[in-house]
């Protein structure tokens, strides 16, 4: 008879990690799952030690990508290059279904860590009324937990990860557990200074990384070390500098004796146990031989990414769930969200040419969201951040954008040049019901899996938004300082694709009423007391922060739970 884990946890990447380490640590044999193939830390896959000479076609991406249609959903941002095109997947091989008129992008990384690889790194703590925003104005679920539910486990997860930002006393975004943040530019500085002389809500901050500046023993001991500010996070860090699960979690979990590990396994079903009322454990599918095998558990967390684990809850179907696992409420599937850009503002910064900037800041500036309470006769609820840096224009060869070479390059290097302030809003989408995802009736992928059909779209609320944000932006910049300032907003009769900002959330959200939600406040299955479901798909909102912080203390958190629960063998 095969082994019959105590936790069998599906995806290794920023919950999954989280979830194997917790479970391990508390002395439970578990099992993590991943579909994609196995990527060692500082392995040959990472590319960070590289030179640019020594990166096959000096870092460029080949033209046929594009002809062929590959790798449509990360092509084009500015990160995908050929040092980095290992950590994505080809969209040719992993289609997705979505309607002609609403393209949706799906960016995904198979591989052991998920995209934790590569990730944006943003950790931003939700604040109070983030969690109370459904309840208040009716939109969505609302939300079964509050801040201080998840303040204690924002503490944990900060104190692993290792956070670096400033202490900035701001209720919308509270403060937390950090290292020395890092320093913001001389012409960011004085934007932010104008800012506070004019507002007392509206504020430029430097961004909140999870990349290390004053190492804890902790993370010593798990051979992280500082970050180097070299930006090439996304080629895999040898140093450890940033957090990701190959770094940080699957390393705790893997040093507790506790852990295995099977990779290259799809995930196909939660198997379902009619007689107990519980899961069993999960069915996977052979990514080189297409072969199906089980595995046995006593617990089952969901941590695949929101998408893929609505897709195998939908695809879990039994005599008690004939709609998918976990289903009875019918809302497995709904209330498919995610960030969204519509306003990009940028200007010159006036009187600091003369100041340069130093290495390769691993973060961004950052403007909260305002707008929790609306005034000005605005027609929206909900509101919108802004994703901010300054760039410092070059005149010289050294960036690789201008002819030069030896005594020209180094001669005009050190001449004066001009600050350009670039924004991005990120708005809050609301969750809509009839935004979801279902199987496809038809079409499936090459290993059997009914493909993933996505029907979602922004609606004249966020609209509304993307209208005011770019008054506001231009307003912001004015008050700034900056000078020439270009705003670029898109058009209303424009389709903006939902998934760009690659923080696509809901389809299982909590909530208090099983009528109504998938998921208790525990994460844990209405439906289904041994199932959880951890990752974005848990999600009742999506605020205006970056998500990731938030996953993993609601994963934390869910994994102390359960594990109290399989201790006192109720589960």
């Amino acid at each position: 008879m095969s082994q019959v884990y105590d936790v069998i946890v599906v995806g290794s990447g920023i919950t999954g990690g989280w979830a194997a380490k917790e479970f391990c640590e508390k002395g439970f044999k578990t099992l993590v799952i991943e579909r994609g193939r196995n990527v060692e830390h500082r392995g040959s896959e990472y590319t960070d030690m590289q030179a640019p000479w020594e990166i096959q076609n000096r870092n460029l991406l080949e033209e046929s990508l594009e002809e062929e249609d590959r790798y449509s959903n990360i092509r084009g941002k500015g990160y995908f290059k050929k040092a980095t095109q290992q950590f994505f997947t080809d969209d040719k091989e992993h289609p997705i279904s979505y309607p002609e008129d609403k393209p949706f992008k799906w960016v995904r990384s198979y591989q052991l860590g998920g995209r934790s690889v590569t990730w944006g790194r943003q950790v931003l703590r939700w604040g109070p009324k983030d969690f109370e925003a459904n309840a208040k104005d009716g939109h969505g679920v609302p939300w079964p937990i509050g801040y201080d539910d998840l303040a204690p486990w924002y503490d944990y997860v900060e104190s692993f990860i290792g956070v670096s930002a400033n202490k900035d006393g701001l209720d919308v975004l509270p403060d937390g557990v950090f290292q020395k943040p890092w320093e913001m530019s001389a012409a960011e500085k004085v934007i932010s200074q104008n800012l506070k002389k004019k507002y007392t809500d509206r504020h430029l901050i430097i961004g909140r990384a999870a990349n290390i500046t004053e190492p804890t023993q902790e993370q010593m001991e798990l051979g992280r070390g500082k970050c180097q500010a070299r930006s090439y996070c996304k080629r895999g860090c040898s140093f450890g500098g940033y957090f990701s699960s190959l770094s940080a979690t699957l390393p705790a979990a893997k040093r507790t004796g506790n852990l295995d590990l099977v990779t290259d396994a799809i995930v196909y079903s939660v198997d379902y146990d009619e007689t107990t009322g519980k899961a069993k454990g999960v069915t996977v599918i052979d990514t080189n031989t297409k072969e199906k095998r089980s595995y046995q558990a006593r617990v089952v967390f969901l941590c695949a990414s929101a998408l893929a684990s609505i897709q195998i809850l939908l695809n879990s179907k039994s005599k008690t769930f004939p709609n998918g696992i976990a289903n009875s409420s019918g809302t497995v599937g709904h209330y498919i969200m995610d960030h969204f850009t519509g306003v990009i503002a940028n200007g010159d910064v006036p009187g600091v040419e003369d100041k340069y900037g130093y290495g390769r800041r691993p973060i961004a500036t950052y403007i909260p969201n305002y707008r929790h309470e609306q005034k000005d006769g605005v027609d929206f609820i909900r509101g919108y951040g802004y994703q901010a840096t300054a760039q410092q224009r070059s005149n010289t060869g050294t960036h690789a954008q201008k002819i030069g070479i030896g005594a020209e390059v180094k001669d005009n290097s050190n001449q004066p040049s001009n600050w350009r302030f670039l924004a991005l809003m990120y708005g809050e989408m609301l969750p809509y019901f009839e935004n979801h995802a279902r199987l496809h009736p038809t079409k499936k992928d090459q290993w059997g899996i009914p493909l993933l059909h996505i029907d979602a779209e922004l609606k004249q609320n966020e609209r509304n938004m993307i209208k005011q944000a770019s008054v506001d932006i231009k307003e912001i910049l004015e008050v700034g300082g900056c000078q020439d300032i270009k705003i670029n907003e898109t058009p209303e009769d424009q389709h903006i694709q939902i998934g760009d900002r690659i923080h696509e959330m809901g389809g299982a959200c909590m909530g208090d009423d099983p009528k109504v939600s998938v998921l208790n406040k525990w994460s844990q299955s209405h439906d289904v007391p041994n199932l959880f479901v951890t990752d974005g798909a848990c999600m009742s909102s999506c605020a205006t922060q970056n998500p990731s912080l938030t996953y993993m203390a609601i994963t934390a958190r869910a994994a102390d739970y359960a594990a109290k629960l399989l201790a006192s063998n109720t589960l």
